[in-house]
Protein backbone atom coordinates (compact mmCIF):
# COMPACT_ATOMS: atom_id res chain seq x y z
CA UNK A 1 0.00 0.00 0.00
CA UNK A 2 3.00 2.71 0.59
CA UNK A 3 3.89 1.17 -2.27
CA UNK A 4 1.16 2.90 -4.15
CA UNK A 5 1.22 5.72 -2.75
CA UNK A 6 4.45 6.91 -3.84
CA UNK A 7 3.35 6.39 -7.42
CA UNK A 8 0.58 9.76 -6.42
CA UNK A 9 2.38 12.90 -7.71
CA UNK A 10 2.87 15.25 -4.95
CA UNK A 11 0.72 18.22 -6.60
CA UNK A 12 -2.31 15.45 -6.23
CA UNK A 13 -1.84 15.45 -2.62
CA UNK A 14 -2.47 19.56 -2.74
CA UNK A 15 -5.30 18.79 -5.04
CA UNK A 16 -6.64 16.29 -1.93
CA UNK A 17 -5.58 18.87 0.98
CA UNK A 18 -7.36 21.53 -0.97
CA UNK A 19 -10.23 19.51 -1.73
CA UNK A 20 -11.03 18.44 1.83
CA UNK A 21 -9.87 22.13 3.23
CA UNK A 22 -12.66 23.64 1.04
CA UNK A 23 -15.07 21.29 2.02
CA UNK A 24 -13.91 21.64 5.86
CA UNK A 25 -14.55 25.32 5.29
CA UNK A 26 -18.12 25.16 3.43
CA UNK A 27 -19.16 22.92 5.92
CA UNK A 28 -18.31 25.63 8.74
CA UNK A 29 -19.80 28.44 6.70
CA UNK A 30 -22.75 26.75 5.82
CA UNK A 31 -22.90 25.87 9.79
CA UNK A 32 -22.36 29.33 10.81
CA UNK A 33 -25.17 30.84 8.30
CA UNK A 34 -27.93 28.54 9.31
CA UNK A 35 -26.98 28.96 12.98
CA UNK A 36 -27.10 32.56 12.38
CA UNK A 37 -30.32 32.20 10.93
CA UNK A 38 -31.56 30.14 13.77
CA UNK A 39 -30.64 32.74 16.05
CA UNK A 40 -32.36 35.50 14.57
CA UNK A 41 -35.37 33.10 14.07
CA UNK A 42 -35.36 32.03 18.20
CA UNK A 43 -34.93 35.40 18.86
CA UNK A 44 -37.73 36.94 16.42
CA UNK A 45 -39.97 34.23 18.53
CA UNK A 46 -39.23 35.13 21.83
CA UNK A 47 -39.84 38.58 20.99
CA UNK A 48 -43.06 37.85 19.60
CA UNK A 49 -43.70 35.39 23.09
CA UNK A 50 -42.82 38.05 25.27
CA UNK A 51 -45.19 40.47 23.25
CA UNK A 52 -48.14 38.00 23.48
CA UNK A 53 -47.11 37.60 27.19
CA UNK A 54 -47.36 41.25 28.03
CA UNK A 55 -50.80 41.36 26.09
CA UNK A 56 -52.01 38.68 28.32
CA UNK A 57 -50.76 39.91 31.17
CA UNK A 58 -52.78 43.61 30.51
CA UNK A 59 -56.09 41.34 29.53
CA UNK A 60 -55.96 40.03 32.74
CA UNK A 61 -55.31 42.89 34.72
CA UNK A 62 -58.38 44.82 33.19
CA UNK A 63 -60.30 41.82 33.89
CA UNK A 64 -59.32 41.58 37.21
CA UNK A 65 -60.08 45.72 37.64
CA UNK A 66 -63.23 45.25 35.88
CA UNK A 67 -64.34 42.34 38.30
CA UNK A 68 -62.90 44.10 41.11
CA UNK A 69 -65.24 47.14 39.97
CA UNK A 70 -68.23 45.42 39.55
CA UNK A 71 -67.71 43.50 43.14
CA UNK A 72 -67.27 47.46 45.12
CA UNK A 73 -70.25 48.00 43.04
CA UNK A 74 -72.47 44.83 44.07
CA UNK A 75 -71.28 45.35 47.68
CA UNK A 76 -72.53 49.19 47.58
CA UNK A 77 -75.63 48.61 46.21
CA UNK A 78 -75.82 45.83 49.11
CA UNK A 79 -75.42 48.50 51.90
CA UNK A 80 -77.70 50.29 50.68
CA UNK A 81 -80.51 48.16 50.33
CA UNK A 82 -79.32 46.82 54.19
CA UNK A 83 -79.66 50.17 55.93
CA UNK A 84 -82.90 50.75 53.46
CA UNK A 85 -84.56 47.87 54.65
CA UNK A 86 -83.03 48.03 58.49
CA UNK A 87 -84.82 51.51 58.29
CA UNK A 88 -87.87 50.27 57.39
CA UNK A 89 -87.93 47.44 59.50
CA UNK A 90 -86.86 49.93 62.78
CA UNK A 91 -90.18 52.71 61.65
CA UNK A 92 -92.48 49.23 61.46
CA UNK A 93 -90.78 47.92 64.62
CA UNK A 94 -91.50 51.12 66.62
CA UNK A 95 -95.01 52.05 65.28
CA UNK A 96 -95.70 48.06 66.38
CA UNK A 97 -94.10 48.72 69.86
CA UNK A 98 -95.89 52.10 70.33
CA UNK A 99 -99.07 50.53 69.34
CA UNK A 100 -98.54 47.72 72.08
CA UNK A 101 -97.15 50.03 74.98
CA UNK A 102 -100.98 52.00 74.34
CA UNK A 103 -102.83 48.14 74.46
CA UNK A 104 -100.97 47.68 77.52
CA UNK A 105 -101.73 51.07 79.05
CA UNK A 106 -104.97 50.73 78.06
CA UNK A 107 -104.93 54.00 76.06
CA UNK A 108 -106.02 52.49 73.09
CA UNK A 109 -108.05 48.87 72.57
CA UNK A 110 -107.62 46.64 69.53
CA UNK A 111 -110.98 45.75 68.36
CA UNK A 112 -111.74 43.56 65.38
CA UNK A 113 -114.44 44.37 62.97
CA UNK A 114 -116.29 41.33 61.93
CA UNK A 115 -119.91 40.10 61.18
CA UNK A 116 -121.91 36.60 62.30
CA UNK A 117 -124.20 35.38 59.85
CA UNK A 118 -127.29 33.72 60.92
CA UNK A 119 -127.82 30.28 58.96
CA UNK A 120 -124.52 29.74 57.26
CA UNK A 121 -123.20 27.78 59.65
CA UNK A 122 -120.92 30.21 61.84
CA UNK A 123 -124.16 30.89 64.18
CA UNK A 124 -127.29 29.20 64.93
CA UNK A 125 -130.30 31.02 63.24
CA UNK A 126 -131.45 31.12 67.25
CA UNK A 127 -128.50 33.21 68.17
CA UNK A 128 -129.44 36.27 65.73
CA UNK A 129 -132.79 36.55 67.56
CA UNK A 130 -131.61 36.96 70.70
CA UNK A 131 -129.96 40.25 69.60
CA UNK A 132 -126.77 39.62 68.37
CA UNK A 133 -126.41 42.20 65.28
CA UNK A 134 -124.29 41.57 61.77
CA UNK A 135 -121.36 43.84 61.42
CA UNK A 136 -120.44 44.22 65.61
CA UNK A 137 -117.27 44.75 66.82
CA UNK A 138 -114.96 42.19 69.37
CA UNK A 139 -112.99 43.68 71.45
CA UNK A 140 -109.76 41.81 72.65
CA UNK A 141 -107.71 41.60 75.78
CA UNK A 142 -104.43 43.51 76.54
CA UNK A 143 -102.40 39.98 76.34
CA UNK A 144 -104.34 38.75 73.43
CA UNK A 145 -103.59 42.58 71.86
CA UNK A 146 -100.17 42.05 72.69
CA UNK A 147 -99.70 38.85 71.29
CA UNK A 148 -102.26 39.51 68.01
CA UNK A 149 -99.35 42.83 67.95
CA UNK A 150 -96.64 40.48 68.45
CA UNK A 151 -97.55 38.23 65.45
CA UNK A 152 -98.29 41.28 63.09
CA UNK A 153 -94.42 42.28 64.08
CA UNK A 154 -93.15 38.74 62.77
CA UNK A 155 -95.44 39.77 59.93
CA UNK A 156 -93.98 42.89 59.41
CA UNK A 157 -90.13 41.64 59.82
CA UNK A 158 -90.96 38.53 57.51
CA UNK A 159 -92.28 41.27 55.10
CA UNK A 160 -89.01 43.58 55.61
CA UNK A 161 -86.58 40.29 54.84
CA UNK A 162 -88.34 39.40 51.67
CA UNK A 163 -88.86 42.83 50.15
CA UNK A 164 -84.55 43.33 51.06
CA UNK A 165 -84.09 39.96 49.10
CA UNK A 166 -86.20 40.52 46.24
CA UNK A 167 -84.05 43.89 46.13
CA UNK A 168 -80.92 42.25 46.57
CA UNK A 169 -81.52 39.68 43.51
CA UNK A 170 -82.92 42.29 41.19
CA UNK A 171 -80.23 44.93 42.45
CA UNK A 172 -76.90 43.24 43.10
CA UNK A 173 -77.38 39.67 41.42
CA UNK A 174 -78.72 40.96 38.01
CA UNK A 175 -75.39 43.23 38.05
CA UNK A 176 -72.95 40.20 38.97
CA UNK A 177 -74.36 38.36 36.35
CA UNK A 178 -73.91 41.08 33.34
Amino acid sequence: MIASLKLVPFWAWGVVALIIALSAGSFAAAWQWQANSYGKVIATNEANRQADLALIANAGATQARQALARQQDAEQKLAALDKTATEQKDKANAENETLRRAVADGSRRLRIAGSCSAGRGNVPSTASAAGVGDAGTVELSAATGRSVLDIRSGIIADQAALRAAQAYIKDVCATAIR
